[in-house]
């Protein structure tokens, strides 16, 4: 986004432009300290960059100009669910608490902590799932007692589970009691379930990346807005 050839768009205008109140009315509510960006309170000039939340009271506000759709990378944490019934206690849309209806995109067990995009695009919701044997997801896996020589090759190479053998998958053993592991399919508790098939059991469990998006330093409950090149990466 840019105002004016600078870097950000005033935050008075990020305001305005989606439907909230008018400019004058945004400098009010900034006077008055309701406006944040990414929890940090705003003050009238401040700007906003590509990826940024703003909330006004509270509430997550999204120019109508920027992005026609809502594209959200959460960090999940242990605990909520990646479901939109909100007659489980701990439902993830409850736990965003934004008006906007959006559905995951995949999952993430309940015992299972790391990166969850969210979106109201339904089209690229069913498109991404239908093609999930192409793109990648990365996780950071601890298990339960010391990895031998032969685990990285085994899981490597494809597991029998759930009535097949899972597709080949990159491993990078990062300590006695864990690794990394890129996978290109989504089977249920896929992870957790070739672990068992060798005999360990995962006793943490995290996603850093979903294809081009990453995690990175978003903290426990944390959330962002995609930026304009993410959206584009998953919209390839």
């Amino acid at each position: 986004m840019a105002d004016n050839g600078e870097l950000g768009i005033r935050i008075n205008k990020y305001i305005s432009s989606s439907g909230y109140c008018s400019r004058r009315e945004a400098d009010v509510l900034i006077e008055s300290g309701v406006v944040t960006i990414d929890e940090v309170v705003a003050v009238n000039g401040s700007r906003v960059q590509d990826g940024q939340v703003v909330k006004v009271k509270g509430e997550v506000v999204i120019p109508k100009e920027q992005n026609e759709h809502l594209y959200i990378a959460l960090h999940k944490p242990l605990g909520i669910t990646c479901t939109t019934d909100r007659r489980d206690p701990d439902n993830i849309i409850d736990f965003l608490n934004i008006s906007e209806r959006v559905f995951t995109i995949g999952r993430l067990d309940k015992n299972s902590s790391g990166l969850i995009l969210l979106t109201d695009d339904g089209d690229i919701v069913n498109k991404l799932l239908r093609a999930e044997n192409n793109h990648e997801k990365e996780y950071k896996v601890t298990v339960d007692k010391p990895i031998d020589s032969s685990f990285k090759s085994k899981m490597e190479n494809g597991l029998p589970i759930l009535d097949r053998i899972t597709l080949p998958c990159e491993v990078r053993i990062t300590g006695n009691r864990s690794f990394t592991i890129i996978l290109h399919q989504g089977l249920n508790r896929q992870i957790r379930r070739m672990c068992e098939y060798l005999g360990y059991k995962v006793v943490k469990l995290k996603r850093v990346r979903f294809l081009n998006v990453e995690l990175g330093d978003l903290k426990a409950g944390e959330y962002r807005m995609l930026t304009r090149h993410e959206i584009n990466g998953l919209l390839r």
